[in-house]
């Protein structure tokens, strides 16, 4: 690995997709390639173990192989190699909805989950694209109780159980570990989230596949780890600064992951951080990007990795362009110490942080 720790250059990782029964005979235009089907996908993988770096000195590897043994002027000098990557990116294409669900939490996962990883899933979704009246079911109702959740679930009525929340294009929502929810039909969302894969479902509308076989459900579970009471998830009201040609909105910090959003049609300039690495998720757009002598093109539905010892670099757009940053910050102060420097009152941004 010696030879890329000396060779920093921002590396695209390729996709991989995952067919789901609520997914979309067209992912087009946003993977063109995937457009007359016939079999719906629900997900395209950005930064699973199995995602190909297509770019930089890593290029035709595996991220799950690489990462435990990258240089840490790749990885940063914060972060766990012991555990797989952190962050795991996805794209999701509802067209039906997704079944009534629950992520657990950390201390649950590695109890009762070591076999697949026993790390717990809290997850944000940026909406790319939202048809009118598309919603998102996030968080129970005030006064749901385990029992009255129970008694909805026999009798399939767990969604009149959870919030309602309408969801149009450029909005978000939070969903902590323990918050049960599900997604509606006619969203297109870009998934930040712990790189885990446990789901325990109570309900999905009692849909079988092709061999007329009904998904697992995982209520027992489910209600073990589901959050009753006040409720911490839901639609962000994010922070936006406008710097330099830029437009900067702040959506959630919290110690799994942070993240914001830039768009821009100038020149932009940036810089990595030493203590983390940073994925670029290109929406729109299309450019290059720019450090020392050397650049590489950008365009749609790309994942960028930039190395945290990259150092600064530019972003030269040729197409008006729309980005999500995430990282794992070190400590929290990162991400509000931008706001803070811009004058933003911490009654504005502390409703963005979750400890």
């Amino acid at each position: 690995m010696t030879d890329a720790n000396e060779t920093l250059a921002p590396a695209r990782l390729e996709p991989i997709f995952s067919p789901r029964p609520w997914g979309s005979l067209s992912l087009d235009p946003f993977f063109p390639e995937k457009s007359n089907l016939t079999e719906p996908l629900g997900e395209a993988w950005m930064t699973g173990s199995e995602c190909v770096f297509a770019s930089g000195p890593f290029e035709g590897k595996k991220l799950g192989e690489v990462w435990r043994n990258m240089p840490t002027g790749w990885a940063g000098t914060q972060v766990d190699r012991d555990a797989p990557f952190p962050l795991l990116i996805k794209f999701i294409f509802a067209e039906q909805k997704l079944s009534v669900q629950v992520h657990p939490g950390d201390d649950y996962a590695s109890r009762n989950e070591p076999s697949t990883g026993g790390r717990g899933k809290t997850e944000m979704w940026y909406a790319v694209r939202a048809r009118q009246g598309a919603e998102v079911l996030v968080g129970l109702k005030p006064g749901v109780t385990l029992e009255t959740f129970e008694r909805a679930i026999a009798n399939g009525t767990a969604e009149d159980r959870l919030e309602h929340i309408l969801l149009r294009a450029g909005e978000a929502i939070f969903v902590p570990a323990g918050t049960a929810h599900t997604i509606g039909p006619g969203l297109i969302l870009c998934e930040i989230q712990q790189n885990s894969d446990i789901t325990y479902r109570v309900y999905d509308y009692n849909r079988r596949d092709a061999q007329g076989k009904a998904r697992d459900l995982h209520i027992e579970k489910a209600l073990q780890v589901i959050h009753f009471g006040e409720q911490s998830g839901g639609k962000i009201n994010p922070v936006r600064i406008e710097r330099r040609g830029i437009t900067e909105t702040y959506f959630v910090a919290c110690r799994y992951f942070a993240t914001e959003k830039w768009d821009f049609a100038e020149r932009v300039a940036a810089a990595s951080s030493r203590e983390h690495f940073d994925l670029l998720i290109v929406l729109e757009g299309w450019g290059s990007i720019r450090w020392n002598s050397d650049s590489v093109r950008y365009g749609p539905s790309e994942t960028w990795l930039v190395p945290a010892a990259l150092g600064a670099y530019q972003l030269i757009p040729e197409a008006a362009t729309s980005l999500l940053r995430t990282y794992v910050p070190a400590h929290i102060d990162e991400f509000v110490r931008k706001l803070a420097e811009q004058g933003v009152p911490e009654s504005d941004w502390s409703r963005l942080v979750y400890p």
